[in-house]
């Protein structure tokens, strides 16, 4: 009887141990994992070719867009997830006038790829992509 307690035991804190490490894994990885890394590239409208010169800035746990700041989109909190050597980010900026933009991006090595999708009351969500490089 003693046996199959301690074993009982052995696998409940076997159980707990793994999860409390699981959590403290994700929670490094979503944390300010792209901090103090700026990337630099081009953002243009889905469909074409040639977009305009931006800088994403990754800083205190906020991200934002240099080229969408004169729009009055400010920075804001990203989240992060780490999968096979690539980390993918989330970020939703705010404009007062000009309404929300959802970035989603990779980054992998010095390359950050995705796309932004800007919604504003009054017409139709607008599809963006941006490719950047990390600024050396």
């Amino acid at each position: 009887m003693k046996k199959v307690y301690m074993i009982g035991t052995f696998y409940v804190l076997l159980v707990f141990g793994l999860y409390a490490l699981s959590i403290s894994l994700l929670a490094a990885a979503r944390e300010g994992a792209l901090d103090g890394k700026t990337f630099t590239g081009e953002m243009g409208e889905a469909g074409k070719d040639k977009g305009d010169k931006d800088e994403l800035i990754f800083k205190d746990g906020k991200f934002s867009s240099e080229a969408c700041e004169k729009y009055g989109f400010g920075d804001a909190p990203y989240t992060t997830t780490a999968s096979g050597g690539a980390t993918t980010f989330e970020a939703d900026t705010v404009s007062a006038k000009e309404g929300k933009m959802h970035w989603s991006g990779t980054v992998k090595g010095d390359e950050r790829t995705g796309t932004v999708v800007w919604t504003k009351e009054g017409q139709a969500p607008i599809d963006y992509w941006f490719k950047t490089e990390l600024k050396k």
